[in-house]
């Protein structure tokens, strides 16, 4: 009996000690995310509809072409900071990998700063098994992709807008 108490106390520390560690860490994301987490648009762009899909996305964005993502009109960044730097998906689940994504829109002709968003994001940290790893977001809507800071920068030309 005293063998099972033991193993169910040692069991015990060893969760703990992994959900603390990513309940710290998430607490870490939500502090940066209050400082300047988010979508800041300091300038949009009107475009013909002949610049956009049927989805109603911009069609010239590339993501492969790195800086030229946008085409040559705009300057697309995407810079990344590891507070921790881990692969839980690679080494398991256990592992933490925290990260701030940071990506900047500018327009080349004059430099002009269009918008940013600044998202953080922790993955991992999670009790060893073979599942995928667990991940926390902020800001949370931001979740999928930059694709919410391109829509908010690059409108739509309406027939009025062509006067």
């Amino acid at each position: 009996m005293k063998k099972v108490i033991l193993l169910i106390v040692a069991l015990s520390i060893v969760y703990m000690n992994f959900f603390s560690e990513k309940a710290r860490w998430d607490r870490e994301v939500d502090r940066l995310c209050a400082i300047d987490g988010g979508i800041r648009v300091y300038e949009t762009v009107r475009l013909p509809s002949e610049k956009f899909n049927k989805s109603g996305e911009i069609n010239f964005y590339r993501p492969t072409q790195k800086e030229n993502t946008l085409g040559t009109d705009y300057i697309y960044q995407w810079n990344i900071h590891d507070y921790v730097e881990g692969h839980p998906a690679v080494n398991g689940a256990q592992e933490i990998a925290v990260r701030r994504d940071h990506i900047i829109i500018t327009r080349k002709s004059d430099l002009k700063l269009l918008g940013e968003f600044v998202k953080y994001h922790r993955a991992g940290g999670d009790v060893p098994g073979p599942w995928m790893p667990s991940s926390y977001h902020c800001p949370e809507k931001l979740k999928a992709n930059e694709s919410i800071l391109l829509d908010q920068i690059f409108l739509k030309e309406s027939a009025g807008d062509r006067k």
